[in-house]
């Protein structure tokens, strides 16, 4: 009966230490500030063409007031640079965790 009882304890602590263990936040900061960019720019009204799709590579840093500021955009649109940086520039964001003036390169992609 000693054995059993013990054996009962050791699963008890064991099932409960596995349970905590589990119970982390495993949000992604970068990913958080991708969706909520992807939120930012959701509405547009960029003319593009059926077949046309438009790219541009955008580097941006977050300040202290956890605001987007776009550094630059690289493309080939001039109507795609400007609606990028309207849409996004001191657009204020809501991170857990990040580095104040660290750089991120977020690539872009406009389809019709």
């Amino acid at each position: 009966m000693r054995k059993f009882s013990l054996v009962l304890v050791a699963a008890a602590l064991f099932i409960s230490g596995n349970l905590f263990a589990n119970n982390s936040d495993n949000t992604d900061p970068q990913r958080s500030l991708k969706t909520q960019i992807q939120e930012l720019l959701k509405v547009n009204k960029l003319i593009v063409e059926d077949s046309e799709e438009l790219t541009a590579n955008v580097l941006f840093t977050v300040n202290s007031e956890e605001e987007i500021v776009v550094i630059s955009v690289e493309t080939n649109d001039s109507d795609l640079e400007s609606f990028v940086k309207s849409k996004l520039n001191y657009k204020k964001v809501e991170l857990n965790e990040f580095v104040e003036g660290r750089m991120y390169r977020m690539p872009l992609r406009v389809k019709a």
